[in-house]
C-alpha cells in the first residue's frame, strides 16, 4: 500500500501515529548494541533512549532534517522531477541538511546544486515528520533571483517553470511537498 493510500484510508492522525511507531521501532532495532563499546543496550524507562549499561552512552531516536523549496518567478513556480518519482510526477526541490549547515544554507546549496539558479526572499512554510524512516521535512518558499535552469543529471531528470493553470502530475496530498505547491499556487 502506498503512503498516499494509507493516509487516504486512515486519516492524518492515524498516519502520524503509525509514522511515529515506525520511527521508534526502526530506532530500537538499529540501536540494540552500544555504538561506543558494543554492549547490548537497554531501553530507559523514563525517556526514549537506549542506554549502555557498560559505558553509559545514550542513543536517542535519530531525526534527519531535510529541506524542500518551491521557487516563484512571477506567476510561475519551479518544479523538478527526480528519476525516483512515479512517472510524470514533479515536485519541490529537496535535499538533506549537511553537518554544520543551517536550514537556510541548505536550501541555497540544494537549489544551486540541483538546478543551478539563485534565490532570494527565502521564507519558512511549515514542517512535517516523514517517518520513512526518520526525516523531518522543513519546507520553504523562495523567489527567483537569477540564472538558467541547469539540472544536475545525477539528481534531477527534468526541471521547469510551470504556471498554476498548467501544472504537471503532483505528489500525493499527504506530503508536505503537495501542501507547499498548493500554497505557492495560492500566492501567484
Amino acid at each position: 500500500m502506498t503512503v498516499g493510500r494509507l493516509y487516504g484510508r486512515a486519516g492524518a492522525e492515524a498516519f502520524a501515529l503509525a509514522g511515529r511507531a515506525t520511527q521508534l521501532l526502526d530506532w530500537q532495532k538499529n540501536h540494540r548494541y552500544c555504538g561506543g563499546c558494543g554492549t547490548p543496550t537497554e531501553m530507559k524507562s523514563a525517556e526514549f533512549a537506549m542506554s549502555c549499561p557498560a559505558c553509559g552512552l545514550l542513543a536517542f531516536p535519530r531525526i534527519t532534517p531535510a529541506v524542500m523549496v518551491v521557487i516563484l518567478r512571477g506567476d510561475e513556480l519551479l518544479l523538478a522531477r527526480s528519476p525516483h518519482f512515479k512517472p510524470g510526477v514533479f515536485s519541490a526541490l529537496a535535499g538533506f541538511v549537511e553537518a554544520g549547515e543551517t536550514l537556510e544554507q541548505c536550501v541555497i546549496r540544494e537549489v544551486r546544486e540541483e538546478v543551478g539558479i539563485e534565490i532570494t526572499n527565502l521564507r519558512f512554510f511549515r514542517s512535517q515528520s516523514w517517518p520513512f524512516p526518520n526525516s523531518l521535512m522543513v519546507a520553504f518558499l523562495a523567489d527567483y533571483a537569477g540564472g538558467t535552469i541547469t539540472p544536475d543529471p545525477q539528481e534531477i531528470e527534468a526541471a521547469q517553470w510551470f504556471s498554476r493553470s498548467a501544472l504537471p502530475l503532483l505528489p500525493d496530498p499527504v506530503s508536505i511537498s503537495r501542501h507547499l505547491i498548493d500554497a505557492a499556487c495560492q500566492q501567484i
